[in-house]
């Protein structure tokens, strides 16, 4: 039972996998589209895949917790 309640915890990694090659797609079809503003495009980007990351990591760390404490 524990293993698939680690399992269901890694569902936000997969989320945010898909979610941070989205973002990149966006950012780069944005750059093209105005080369000029290339600086705050990166810089939001770069806020977005980290608290999108952020998402992932908490729930990894909850799946190693449940497989080796539980």
């Amino acid at each position: 039972m524990n293993l698939i309640a680690a399992a269901l915890c890694l569902l936000p990694c997969v989320g945010a996998g898909i979610s941070m090659g989205l973002a990149t797609g966006k950012a780069v079809e944005a750059v093209a589209r105005q080369p000029e503003a290339s600086g705050k495009i990166s810089s939001l980007l770069l806020l977005g895949l980290a608290l999108t990351e952020s998402a992932a990591i908490y729930g990894f760390v909850t799946a190693l917790i449940i497989i080796f404490v539980g």
